[in-house]
């Protein structure tokens, strides 16, 4: 309910809406050095000094605004995760992509920082060792530590495993969908599959609900083959409607996830 609160304060009119569209790619194809560039995404102007310390940041206090909320519930719906400082003191969210999709995470960080939840330090792609003894190359970054940032743990994790929260249907907007498709989703067949194994059947059975619900997109349950594992698979008559949602947040190096749907 207090994050449905924020978000009512911070709704944005569709003229807004459309100006945070338009400069998706304004900020996507902007130079790599310094500093992110300047711009207006909707009503909210982004950051115009570089905050690399905790000092620097003016918005802890302040109620959080919609795309951030957004941004955050597509991104844990795949890869990213919310962890609970010791102690109690806040929450920060965890994005990580194999090094492979580091165009991705660099996207998703820029959108962030210039919204002013996380340094402006852009992340580096680091090698790691993986479980089977290869060297694998991953990339990742945190947002600052937020006490708003409670009520999204408090909603998506039940001692310590990841759930569906029961407000997801509010912040499942286009935005979050793109994010949540160029986390997990993948091309398959004429259709999309969306990699929800984490969650329960139910789950995902309400993930369907609401994409149905909400935009008239069509899927089903494909099992993974895994106990207790499921995938969403968004019908090839709905990718139409999904990709007219989408497309205005879809990087270029996430296109191939549409197939000639875009």
């Amino acid at each position: 309910m207090l994050l449905y609160i924020f978000f009512l304060i911070y709704t944005l009119r569709s003229r807004d809406i459309s100006l945070l569209q338009s400069n998706i790619f304004k900020f996507y194809n902007a130079p790599h050095s310094g500093i992110y560039p300047t711009f207006w995404v909707g009503h909210l102007k982004t950051i115009i000094k570089i905050c690399v310390k905790r000092s620097d940041v003016i918005n802890f206090n302040k109620p959080l605004d919609k795309e951030i909320l957004e941004i955050i519930y597509g991104s844990l719906l795949g890869d990213a995760s919310a962890e609970k400082r010791k102690g109690g003191k806040g929450t920060r969210i965890l994005f990580y992509q194999e090094g492979s999709h580091n165009e991705y995470l660099l996207f998703l960080h820029r959108l962030i920082a210039n919204l002013g939840y996380c340094n402006t330090n852009i992340p580096k792609l680091q090698t790691r060792i993986s479980n089977n003894g290869k060297i694998k190359k991953i990339i990742r970054f945190s947002t600052w530590t937020y006490d708003q940032f409670n009520e999204i743990h408090k909603n998506w994790y039940i001692n310590g495993k990841k759930v569906l929260p029961n407000d997801i249907d509010q912040f499942l907007s286009p935005l979050a969908l793109a994010i949540w498709i160029m986390d997990d989703g993948g091309k398959i067949g004429k259709g999309l599959k969306l990699a929800t194994n984490n969650f329960t059947l139910n789950e995902v059975k309400q993930l369907i609900s609401i994409l149905d619900f909400k935009y008239n997109i069509k899927s089903n349950i494909h099992k993974t083959g895994a106990i207790d594992q499921y995938n969403i698979y968004i019908l090839s008559d709905s990718m139409p409607i999904l990709v007219n949602l989408i497309k205005p947040y879809i990087i270029p190096s996430m296109k191939y996830k549409l197939g000639n749907y875009i």
